[in-house]
């Protein structure tokens, strides 16, 4: 069964170094975690499977990685400086502060209970502002960008005339945002740092409807090839007020969180607003010329965008099982192999000498193309169930008959069977295994 209680996985991760909580030992900053050994291993291969599907098995996108400081003209033609904003109350009374639009009675504190003690709502932009340059002042204003997204906006001509591509095309992105959120929690599903895979793909306006349920079907199906079970995840279009500015329909993908329903990913229709501000407030042309048409037109965009640690939070959720093995619980992560931090575990039967040349050999030839680790420490079953619990799908043992008959065992993780193979096939049965 999937993990059913959000600590389960929060002491898992802890514990075995995928996540903690960020300075720690100077009593934790809030909202903000660093990624362990496993952790920055297994959200690498997050984005590693996102790349993979949306870049290197396509031929009509390509990748860029576009700064994280901008000038506030970037914002401006945007509309994040002026519609970025959450509505925000405080409470006179207990003087806790709260979002507006998350709170279940508008009339009454969730945190002391009084009613009407709630000041008027204001606007409160959620981008962290920082100064460029050695002089502090208004001119010398950037901003942290808060979306991966007008990177690839303000990057399209550039991208068109050396990419030679044309619509239908995309520009992919993988990186850092920022938003000064003012009710982060949840473990790393929503923090004030994160990490977004967006992709902004680019139509002729006419094609925009069909490319937009391409890609919600598309971005659903990854999740399900990935790990995730169907009757975790929805659909679920955005109703008229709660789409945003620029948006002609949005959906988003949703998992299933042990607190309720929660947002992974968003595929919205941006229409042609982000291209049109963008070349009104910077006086350059963001269009398209077809010269098959003889037609000149602003594309239209659609918006897959992801979150890569919510992503990452959702498949340790979705693989999390406890099953009863001879009287013992064990923990294991039924990652899918190209998300768990090591695909493979070489393991020498004990730590003598005779065992460690040829245990050692063995990984420097899987580590050529995976991701390894070599343990040699403690009894083989407690070194099994470590590898169940971080999720590596093999382990390969070497014992003492592999000196005579140069051979391994493989054991797999998620059925515990185990198969003994030539040192000369074992690179073919692990690859047979993984599926790559």
């Amino acid at each position: 069964m999937p993990a059913t209680d959000l600590d389960q996985i929060v002491n898992l991760c802890k514990r075995r170094g995928f996540v903690y909580p960020s300075a720690e030992i100077y009593g934790g900053f809030r909202s903000s975690y660093d990624f362990g050994p496993l952790g920055s291993l297994m959200l690498r291969n997050v984005k590693n499977a996102w790349v993979r599907t949306m870049v290197q098995l396509r031929d009509d996108v390509v990748l860029i990685d576009a700064s994280i400081l901008s000038p506030p003209q970037v914002w401006e033609a945007s509309g994040h400086l002026a519609n970025f904003t959450d509505p925000l109350v405080d409470c006179t009374a207990c003087k806790q502060r709260f979002r507006e639009d998350h709170l279940t009675d508008p009339t009454t504190c969730p945190n002391c209970g009084k009613q009407g003690t709630f000041t008027a709502a204001r606007a409160f932009n959620l981008m962290f502002k920082t100064h460029a340059g050695p002089v502090e002042g208004a001119g010398a204003e950037v901003y942290l960008r808060p979306e991966t997204a007008q990177g690839m906006f303000i990057n399209f001509a550039n991208v068109l005339q050396t990419s030679r591509k044309k619509p239908p095309f995309g520009i992919a992105q993988v990186g850092k945002s920022f938003r000064n959120e003012i009710t982060p929690g949840n473990f790393i599903f929503r923090t004030r740092e994160f990490e977004q895979m967006e992709l902004e793909f680019f139509v002729p306006p006419a094609e925009g409807p069909a490319w937009y349920r391409y890609w919600c079907d598309a971005r659903l199906q990854w999740y399900i090839d990935h790990g995730i079970p169907a009757d975790m995840l929805m659909l679920r279009d955005h109703d008229a007020d709660e789409l945003s500015h620029y948006s002609a329909g949005t959906a988003d993908i949703e998992f299933r969180f042990p607190w309720g329903w929660g947002e992974l990913e968003g595929v919205a229709q941006r229409t042609d607003y982000d291209l049109t501000q963008h070349a009104k407030h910077s006086g350059e042309r963001l269009d398209y010329f077809d010269q098959s048409t003889n037609e000149r037109y602003v594309p239209y965009v659609i918006e897959p965008a992801a979150g890569a640690t919510r992503a990452m939070a959702a498949f340790l959720l979705a693989a999390y099982d406890e099953e009863e093995v001879n009287g013992e619980v064990r923990t294991v992560l039924r990652l899918h192999p190209r998300l768990s931090p090591y695909q493979v575990a070489v393991l020498p039967l004990s730590k003598k000498d005779t065992l460690t040349p040829l245990a050692r050999e063995v990984y420097a030839t899987l580590s050529q193309r995976y991701m390894c680790e070599y343990d040699e420490t403690q009894a083989i079953g407690r070194r099994y169930r470590r590898q169940d619990e971080i999720g590596t799908p093999l382990c390969v043992t070497v014992d003492f008959d592999s000196l005579d008959d140069r051979a391994v065992t493989i054991r797999e993780r998620d059925s515990m069977a185990q198969v003994r193979v030539p040192l000369t096939e074992l690179a073919a049965a692990v690859a047979e295994r993984l599926g790559f």
